[in-house]
C-alpha cells in the first residue's frame, strides 16, 4: 500500500509518496532523504536550472533497479509546473515536439524528487518567457578520464583549460561530474558558436599535451583525458551542478574551488556526498558560476 503525505511547499500542495523507500541501498538513503537534500540545496540549485528545459533520469526502484530518461513532462504533471513545447530532433519515440518541464521554483524541484528523478540534466541554453529558445549562455568542457587516468589527471587538464580560457578573456568554473570525471563551465555572451570554439580549444590542447585527446573513439582514450567539446550541441544536456548521481552512494556533481582542483592528488579527495555538499554550501555558499552570467 502506497504511503502518501500531503505537504505544502511554498504555496503549492504536493502529495509525497513512499517516503521510506530506500533508493540508495548501500547508504540506506531513502526517498525522504532525496527530497530533503534537494529542498535544502535548492537555493543554490534552482537558479542554475531556471529557464532550462529539463531532462531527468528516474530510478523508481532505486539505483540498483531499472531507470529511464524522461524529457516529456508526465501526463500527471500539475498545471502550475512550467512547461515549454520545443522541437525534439532525434527523439527515441519519434516525437516532433516535446513538452519539457522547466524547474523555476522549489515546488517543481520537489515534485520531480518525489518521482525519484535522482539525476537532473539541462542544456547550455535557456528559454525566454514566451518559451522561445535563446542563444547559449554557457559553454561546457566535459573531462572524461580513460583508465588508468582518473579525476587527478582531469584536474591537470582543467587547469590548462582555465588558463587558455583566461587568455581569451573567459572564466572557467569547475565541478565534479559526481562520477569519475569533471566539467569546466564558462559563462558565454558571444552568441552562437560555442561548439566550434570548444572544439578549437580542445584540439589546441590535444596538439600540445600528449595526455589530452579531443577524439571520442575509445581506442584513443586509455591513459588520457578526453575533452568532450560536443556537449555544446544544443540537443545535448549535461548533469546540473548539485544534482545527485545514481551511484552506490548518493554522490553529487559538486562545484569546486580552483585551489581544490590544483591540489588534487587522489581521486577520493573529490568525491562528495549529499551531506558533504550541504556542509560545503553552508560554509562557502554557491561556488558555481553566477546564474545568468
Amino acid at each position: 500500500m502506497s504511503q502518501k503525505v500531503t505537504v505544502k511547499v511554498d504555496s503549492r500542495a504536493l502529495a509525497l509518496t513512499n517516503l521510506n523507500k530506500v533508493l540508495y541501498p548501500d547508504a540506506a538513503f531513502t526517498k525522504a532523504e532525496v527530497i530533503d537534500y534537494y529542498t535544502r540545496i535548492s537555493p543554490a540549485l534552482v537558479p542554475h536550472l531556471r529557464g532550462r528545459p529539463l531532462t531527468v533520469k528516474r530510478y523508481p526502484n532505486g539505483v540498483g533497479g531499472m531507470f529511464f530518461f524522461e524529457k516529456n513532462a508526465p501526463a500527471h504533471t500539475p498545471d502550475w509546473v512550467r512547461t515549454v513545447n520545443l522541437p525534439a530532433p532525434g527523439s527515441t519515440k519519434d516525437r516532433e515536439e516535446i513538452d519539457f518541464a522547466v524547474v523555476d521554483d522549489l515546488p517543481t524541484l520537489v515534485y520531480y524528487a518525489n518521482l525519484a528523478a535522482l539525476e537532473i540534466h539541462v542544456p547550455m541554453w535557456r528559454v525566454a518567457e514566451d518559451g522561445e529558445p535563446l542563444a547559449p549562455d554557457t559553454l561546457v568542457f566535459d573531462l572524461d578520464p580513460g583508465a588508468p587516468a582518473t579525476i587527478v589527471e582531469c584536474c591537470r587538464v582543467a587547469v590548462l583549460l582555465r588558463d587558455a580560457l583566461a587568455a581569451d578573456g573567459l572564466e572557467g568554473y569547475p565541478k565534479t561530474s559526481g562520477n569519475k570525471g569533471m566539467q569546466v563551465y564558462v559563462p558565454w555572451d558571444r552568441g552562437p558558436g560555442t561548439s566550434d570554439y570548444a572544439k578549437r580549444l580542445a584540439r589546441s590542447l590535444e596538439d600540445r599535451h600528449p595526455f589530452v585527446t579531443s577524439v571520442m573513439a575509445k581506442k584513443e582514450r586509455p591513459g588520457k583525458v578526453f575533452i568532450d567539446w560536443s556537449q555544446n550541441n544544443p540537443a545535448k544536456t549535461t548533469v546540473a551542478p548539485y544534482s545527485l548521481r545514481a551511484n552506490r552512494i548518493p554522490t553529487v556533481s559538486t562545484p569546486l574551488r580552483w585551489e581544490e582542483v590544483e591540489a588534487c592528488a587522489a581521486p577520493d579527495e573529490l568525491v562528495f556526498t549529499s551531506a558533504d555538499v550541504l556542509a560545503r554550501f553552508s560554509e562557502h555558499g554557491d561556488l558555481f558560476m553566477p546564474p545568468g552570467a
